[in-house]
């Protein structure tokens, strides 16, 4: 295996999950590079077997299979080329809902993995985006602070934490079933 490529948005696919160890070959070059991607991958098409992350990273997956691996909702307003790299050019992560890419400082921000609450303790300003957006007036704070406490890296539900590029800042969104 050579070293991967980097990924600006997604700087450790290997560690968050996206990517897994593997002896088959990749579906769009042929090689067997010893790594798969194993996240979500939006197509049309019938594809019969798992992607490379250098068939990723170089584009050739994207338009193989006329698919992008990120949906652009989150990404409104950034520059096309933010937006191309992030949606066809960098891995995704799995969720349990649809996945959402954040941004920050008018850039996309760079992914590091599944969290918890023992994870998001050490990044506040992540926690609080999360219980910001599931403060809801009409419940009792108890509900929400059951929520926050069952977060799990590795269960359900989940949160996920990236970084802004520019200022550094934490961010996070929380998902479940």
């Amino acid at each position: 295996m050579t070293t991967l490529p980097p990924f600006h948005y997604h700087p450790d696919p290997l560690a968050t999950g996206s990517l897994r160890p593997s002896t088959e070959p990749c579906c769009c070059c042929g090689q067997p590079r010893g790594l798969l991607y194993v996240g979500p991958m939006y197509t049309a098409q019938d594809v019969p077997g798992r992607v490379c992350p250098w068939c990723i990273a170089d584009g050739s997956a994207a338009r193989r299979f006329d698919a992008e691996f990120t949906d652009a909702g989150e990404l409104t307003g950034l520059p096309d080329d933010v937006v191309e790299e992030v949606c066809s050019r960098t891995p995704a992560f799995s969720t349990w809902q649809q996945g959402r890419w954040l941004a920050h400082c008018a850039d996309a921000a760079a992914f590091l993995g599944p969290v918890g609450i023992k994870e998001l303790r050490a990044h506040p300003e992540a926690l609080e985006m999360i219980r910001s957006e599931f403060a809801d007036p009409r419940r009792q704070q108890h509900f929400l602070q059951s929520f926050l406490e069952a977060l799990h890296a590795q269960g359900n539900p989940t949160a996920y934490l990236f970084r802004c590029r520019a200022c550094g800042e934490h961010l996070a969104y929380a998902d479940g079933t």
